[in-house]
């Protein structure tokens, strides 16, 4: 009797399993709200307004790691100015960028620790794959305090945030 081998088997299943990981993740994350725009024109946030890409004033990088943070973390920009951001996963996981204020933010990382599949898709978030890159571009149009952070569960626990401070003009 011939005896098999699961060995090949289970090291492709092994090797495809981040792929499959972050697909999914990808996947819960896809099309929340992003008929919105669409519908009704960008829609006014207490920390700004989805930007064009001709009124772009500047491109800010950010990195993203799986050490749970963001590089820069502090960012300062001018009221009225447009900003694209170009967001860079160094990482195997998948990472996100969500602007929000603190409360916003807790509460939404509250809802994705439920595993509740809740989807994102607002143009004030970027989901970035494993080594992959991903851009946004943010109008900054309300002075005051906000932040920003991943909000895939565990990764704001973490640490995974940061902040944007708006000058009144």
């Amino acid at each position: 009797m011939k005896r098999r081998s699961y060995t090949l088997p289970a090291l492709f299943l092994v090797a495809l399993l981040p792929v499959l990981q972050a697909q999914a993740q990808e996947d819960s994350h896809a099309g929340h709200g992003a008929m919105n725009m669409m519908d009704h024109g960008p829609e006014q946030k207490p920390w700004g307004i989805a930007g064009q890409a001709d009124q772009v004033d500047r491109t800010v990088e950010i990195r993203m790691g799986d050490n749970m943070r963001f590089t820069p973390e502090k960012l300062q920009v001018k009221q009225g100015e447009t900003i694209r951001f170009v967001h860079r996963n160094d990482g195997k996981l998948m990472h996100e960028f969500v602007l929000g204020t603190r409360q916003t933010l807790d509460e939404h990382a509250a809802e994705m620790l439920k595993g509740t599949g809740m989807a994102h898709g607002e143009a004030y978030m970027a989901h970035v794959a494993p080594e992959a890159q991903g851009e946004m571009i943010w109008t900054f149009n309300r002075a005051g305090e906000f932040e920003f952070a991943c909000l895939i569960a565990g990764h704001y626990q973490a640490g995974m945030r940061g902040s944007v401070e708006v000058l009144a003009d």
